[in-house]
């Protein structure tokens, strides 16, 4: 980041917090809108008459644009500068939500929710480089676990506030929610000073081969994830040659990164290995943190039929719990080192998936509430640490580029999460509901006589109970997939705890105050 230092150094610190704070309800906005429509989507596809399938681009166009804009912001914001970056996308954001809320068919909406995406992940990553930009010792500690919070909090909660404002309200509120947040962002932050500098120069000498390879690597992954499991893979020709064209376009961008004059990601962060460890940590947390966030109300709609406000009920546990383990995961990680508190976030994390392969068809609020407890605990432990490995001790010229790389890291660890549990539960249901029916086989002329003897005596059409029984077994199955889904995740947690010892986290300004040696 240009001329970063000099320039907010003329900023008192009342003025940073305010700055920090602004920044931070721009990315709480964005990070809620990539979940909120998650629980509504029903709603919006009978308001805009549209198919089951087609309904899903309402989410995917959002993080499909999305995570093409996270790495370009730090060019962007190079360009135009930190503060005027911020305040077109959060004019833009204001616009599409705007839009969105007033969209008269799936077309409109899915235009405007790409713009949405597009302008929402530039704001995104500019908070966690700001939080280390603008603040030293303990300030930076407690914005980094406010960043930190936030950038699970708001995917945890975006379904449950989606749901409630569905449930009292039309669904086009979960758009217009954004219109007042944004206007402030936009009418204080220009008011508050400027923290660098703009270097319009930088767009004359754009390398567009790099950001066409970016949109077309990044956009295509995201589709081939979102549309993979429910299309067979490579068995359908749209995702396997969005495939190919992603594998192409990777290549592309890789050698523009490499050899281009004016690079517009650089890839230069990833030469610590402290950072790409950091990295990798990122990845396997978003993996856990979208995946539980998909599956749970997955679990909770098709096996026990809750509401969305039943839904929202049982994830608020998580929250609630995720805002208590901020301040003990601070306060661990100035008595243990963040190398300890790293592993203890991830062993607790993977005893929460083990408890919940444990779930039954009757698992409801009070089964599901340890472990969403253990959930919420868990995930601060994990991602406060790896901010501060991330980001400790980048030069101030390379912190939007190192932002953008890890923040990107977490959104793809949640596409592929996504992808991959979607996939097992289809595999797990397919071969748990056939090796039930296999078990049924062998004494099937029996059941059929006991159902038939069972619907007499209770007055009900043989035909009927036939299919209340299919309807309990492709239950049991489905409960079954994901009881085994759960101990998968829990196995790739227990496995990321190997690269743990490795982990160099710098010290948390509290350590010495504890009297901790790293």
């Amino acid at each position: 980041m240009s001329e970063l230092a000099p320039a907010s150094a003329r900023l008192s610190e009342r003025a940073r917090v305010l700055i920090f704070c602004i920044l931070s309800l721009g990315q709480l906005i964005a990070l809620l809108d990539i979940q909120i429509v998650a629980g509504a989507l029903g709603p919006i596809q009978a308001g805009l008459s549209a198919g089951p399938d087609e309904v899903a681009w309402v989410q995917t166009a959002y993080l499909m644009a999305e995570i093409v804009m996270i790495p370009l912001a730090a060019f962007l914001a190079r360009a135009f500068s930190t503060r005027w970056l911020f305040v077109g996308s959060a004019a833009l954001f204001t616009v599409s939500s705007l839009m969105c809320g007033l969209a008269w068919d799936l077309e409109t909406m899915i235009v405007f929710r790409a713009l949405q995406g597009f302008t929402g992940g530039a704001m995104i990553p500019t908070v966690f480089a700001m939080g280390y930009a603008l603040f030293e010792g303990r300030l930076r500690e407690r914005m980094t676990a406010m960043v930190g919070l936030l950038s699970t909090l708001a995917p945890t909660l975006g379904p449950s506030i989606g749901g409630f404002i569905t449930d009292i309200s039309d669904w086009r509120w979960l758009f217009f929610i954004n219109i007042g947040p944004g206007l402030l962002i936009v009418c204080v932050l220009p008011l508050l000073g400027k923290v660098d500098e703009a270097r319009p120069e930088l767009l004359r000498r754009i390398d567009w081969v790099h950001v066409g390879s970016l949109a077309l690597f990044l956009g295509g992954l995201q589709y081939v994830l979102e549309e993979g499991p429910r299309h067979e893979w490579l068995g359908d020709v749209g995702v396997a040659t969005a495939a190919w064209l992603t594998i192409v376009a990777a290549v592309v961008f890789l050698e523009r990164s490499f050899n281009s004059a004016n690079p517009v990601v650089r890839l230069t962060p990833l030469r610590r290995p402290t950072f790409a460890l950091a990295c990798l940590l990122n990845l396997v947390i978003g993996f856990g943190l979208y995946a539980t966030i998909y599956l749970t109300p997955v679990f909770l709609g098709q096996v026990r039929h809750y509401t969305s406000l039943q839904i929202g009920g049982v994830v608020l546990v998580s929250g609630f719990f995720m805002a208590v383990g901020a301040p003990i995961a601070m306060r661990l990680s100035a008595l243990l080192g963040g190398r300890a508190v790293i592993g203890i976030g991830f062993t607790l994390f993977a005893v929460f998936l083990w408890m919940y392969s444990a779930i039954t068809p009757q698992w409801g609020f009070g089964e599901l509430f340890w472990p969403q407890v253990v959930r919420g605990l868990a995930i601060l432990m994990c991602i406060f640490p790896a901010i501060a490995m991330a980001l400790g001790g980048v030069p101030q010229s390379e912190l939007h580029n190192a932002s953008g790389l890890f923040n990107l890291m977490r959104n793809l660890g949640g596409a592929i999460g996504i992808a991959v549990v979607n996939t097992w539960l289809i595999d797990f249901g397919r071969w748990h509901g056939l090796r039930i029916r296999e078990g049924l086989g062998q004494a099937a002329e029996e059941a059929v006589v006991n159902l038939g003897v069972i619907a007499a005596r209770e007055g009900a059409d043989p035909a009927a109970a036939l299919g209340a029984v299919q309807d309990l077994l492709a239950r049991e199955a489905a409960t079954m997939a994901f009881a085994d889904v759960f101990r998968l995740m829990a196995w790739v947690f227990v496995a990321t705890l190997l690269i743990v010892p490795f982990c160099k986290v710098p010290p948390s300004p509290g350590a010495e105050e504890a009297g901790t040696v790293h």
